[in-house]
């Protein structure tokens, strides 16, 4: 069953979108992760849908962050495992490439790219805290591709193991709740602020109602008329409370053509 508004993390995918949405808690948890500075944030938004054709498989992405320099971040929160996350970082790289790269470009114009995931769990089975993976030849076993792409699993459960203190009292935050630093005290404040919103708890409630239908009606119809239905009434609902064309398309999955026109 899903959690109610008020019982939630920053380990729930909801409310980590919320608070990686704030520019500076986003540019900080990057840092961390990278061990570096990274360029100064030019656009970050939440839960990008992307779709590569009719007939292939869509995704949802957290948090798309790009920097001056040209740099893009996909930030993943990843509760439970389902074992499938090196496959399932691949397509996103993928998918993130088409979305970056328009057509006529040369391939030299793709930027470089990190698959970030943030865990619940130990995915490697390693025991550290962080697993950095690039393309690297198997003859010499150290000539890199350059390729320009990293991924990178971050395993909460090793935040004893993490050596920078910051991204120790970061993980625990996430895995245990408990603040033990400065910045995870500033994060639980936007929480509790967030919290105290009624637009996200609306937000909310109209996220956990499409999934639940959608789940319905993906059992018993494929998607089909029901979903779709419901996929209309959620997004006339929402704009009936005057939420921005962006924000509606996002939580119902509709086009803006659709959302206008209803």
């Amino acid at each position: 069953m899903r959690k109610s508004f008020d019982e939630l993390t920053i380990a729930d995918d909801f409310m980590f979108c919320k608070v990686m949405q704030d520019e500076e808690v986003c540019k900080t948890f990057l840092e961390m992760t990278l061990a570096g500075q990274i360029g100064k944030i030019t656009e970050l938004s939440s839960q990008n849908a992307i779709f590569t054709g009719a007939e292939a498989k869509s995704i949802r992405l957290d948090i798309l962050v790009k920097d001056e320099n040209g740099k893009t971040y996909d930030i993943e929160m990843q509760a439970v495992n389902e074992h499938n996350l090196p496959k399932r970082m691949r397509y996103y790289q993928a998918a993130i490439d088409i979305l970056f790269l328009d057509k006529g470009e040369h391939y030299s114009e793709l930027n470089d790219s990190y698959i970030i995931f943030l865990c619940l769990f130990d995915s490697v089975g390693k025991n550290m805290p962080l697993y950095t993976f690039e393309n690297i030849c198997l003859e010499d076993k150290q000539t890199l591709l350059q390729d320009g792409t990293k991924k990178i699993i971050i395993n909460a459960n090793a935040f004893r193991k993490a050596k920078d203190k910051n991204l120790s009292g970061f993980l625990e935050y996430v895995k245990t709740g408990k603040v033990t630093t400065e910045f995870t005290g500033r994060i639980e404040k936007m929480i509790e602020k967030v919290k105290n919103t009624e637009q996200a708890r609306s937000e909310y409630r109209f996220i956990s109602g499409f999934e639940m239908d959608a789940r319905y009606y993906g059992r018993r119809e494929g998607f089909s008329e029901g979903a779709h239905q419901t996929k209309l009434e959620t997004a006339k609902l929402m704009k009936g409370m005057n939420y921005p064309i962006n924000d509606i398309c996002t939580i119902s999955g509709l086009s803006v053509e659709e959302i206008e026109a209803l």
